[in-house]
């Protein structure tokens, strides 16, 4: 599974990143969420969701190989074994592995809270 990006539904509302904070951490700040949305200006309305792709180069790259699928398909980072390089983060093609407070870093884990409150279609789950 995978979350499909149709970004010409998406209508900037950020409500995906919303909830993806709260989700995720607990915490309503959106520049915690686990996706981007790029706006393109000065083209008003348009934006451009990124959303992990489970490409998988994060985890080709880890030298402590402390990055390994869960059970949803989404590649995820064990804290425990990352060293906190930075380098999944730096091989990142769409920019949407981030460092978190404690400096570990994070991506999508396949939550799907971003495609459940997406009401325009932008985010779907896909097979």
């Amino acid at each position: 599974m995978k979350i499909q990006v149709t970004s010409e539904a998406c209508t900037g509302c950020r409500l995906c990143r919303q909830i993806c904070a709260i989700d995720g951490f607990g915490d309503t700040n959106p520049r915690r969420a686990r996706l981007r949305i790029e706006a393109k200006f000065p083209d008003p309305g348009r934006y451009f969701p990124q959303v992990c792709d489970q490409c998988g180069d994060c985890a080709a790259a880890c030298p402590e190989e402390a990055i390994a699928t869960n059970d949803r398909g989404a590649y995820v980072v064990d804290a425990e074994k990352c060293s906190m390089c930075g380098v999944c983060i730096d091989v990142c093609p769409i920019g949407v592995m981030m460092k978190g407070e404690d400096d570990v870093p994070y991506k999508c884990d396949f939550c799907w809270s971003c495609t459940e409150v997406c009401n325009t279609g932008a985010l779907v789950r896909a097979e």
